[in-house]
This record gives C-alpha cells, sequence and structure tokens, in this order.
C-alpha cells in the first residue's frame, strides 16, 4: 500500500470505530430513556465519544436528588446499570461495548478524586522511595489512579485478585 492508501485507510477505520461507537450511545439511550420512563424519573441523556469508547450521562436539573438512587452506595447501582445497558447494546449489535454510563455526574467527581488520590499517591512513592499501595477499587477506579500515577512520572500495577484487587505505586 502507498502512504496516501494507507492514511485513507486509517481515515476510513476511524470514522468506523465513530459510527459504531456513536450506534452504541443511541442504543443505550433508547435504552436508558426507557428505564427512565419506568421508573418515573426525570433526566437527560447526553452522549459523547471519548477515545475508544461511548459515553452517556443521565443528568438531572438542577440539585435533583431524585436521580441519587440510580447511583447507590457508592455507585453499586449505577455499576449494574452500566452492564444492564451494555448488555441491551450487545444484543442489538451483536458485539461487546465498552460503554461508560455516568449518572448525576457521579463518575465525573468520583474520577477527580481519584486522580487526586493517584497523585498523592505518587508523589508519596517519590518522597519516600517506598512502593504505596491503595485500598481495593473497582477496575473503573484502577484505571482512573494508574493514568494519574502515569501523570506523575511513576508506574504502578494492579495486585490481588477481585474484589480485593489494589493498585500498588512503584517508586522510582
Amino acid at each position: 500500500m502507498t502512504e496516501g492508501t494507507t492514511a485513507a485507510a486509517e481515515t476510513s477505520s476511524a470514522d468506523t470505530l465513530d459510527a459504531r461507537l456513536e450506534q452504541e450511545g443511541d442504543i443505550a439511550a433508547d435504552y436508558l430513556e426507557g428505564l427512565l420512563d419506568i421508573a418515573d424519573l426525570d433526566g437527560d441523556i447526553d452522549m459523547d465519544v471519548e477515545g475508544d469508547r461511548a459515553l452517556v450521562s443521565i443528568v438531572g436539573e438542577g440539585n435533583d436528588r431524585s436521580l441519587q438512587r440510580l447511583v447507590g452506595q457508592d455507585g453499586e447501582v449505577l455499576e449494574a446499570l452500566q452492564e444492564l445497558t451494555r448488555l441491551a447494546v450487545h444484543r442489538e449489535t451483536g458485539e461487546r461495548s465498552r460503554l461508560m454510563l455516568d449518572i448525576a455526574g457521579f463518575r465525573a467527581r468520583k474520577r477527580a478524586e481519584l486522580a487526586e488520590l493517584g497523585a498523592k499517591a505518587a508523589e508519596q512513592a517519590k518522597s519516600t522511595g517506598e512502593q504505596v499501595k491503595l485500598r481495593p477499587m473497582t477496575p473503573f477506579e484502577r484505571k482512573v489512579v494508574h493514568d494519574a500515577v502515569a501523570a506523575a512520572g511513576l508506574s504502578s500495577e494492579s495486585e490481588g485478585e477481585e474484589p480485593q484487587r489494589c493498585v500498588v505505586v512503584l517508586p522510582r
């Protein structure tokens, strides 16, 4: 293949991925709208594509606390709804989805907290020269912490078995 042909193939592949992720978002939005209707909850659905996954958010108006029931304690209900939404997408497309669901900004707030935790753990590992082992976390939480540690210039790894799997920040 020539250089121009390779660039065209890469663009076509990216367009195909974007179209697939937008389709996932549309399917998820329809599923979640039906769920909100059944639960008699008000919320708007926002869709976006970030990297290689569709992002779908249910947002309330003002400080509407009714959506908090869909988040649950420590995001447990949110995690379950995300899995159900992924299954709905899989049923329609026949492909596994890595869709990310956020409700009432819970994941966005959690991501900010975890990024700060990762940065602090990296700073501690740098200053003490020792490993820093964090509490057990979900895969989403560990990914955010790993990214924050990498941004701070250190490396980290996950150890243990689910649900006790945790991040260990390694000093230089």
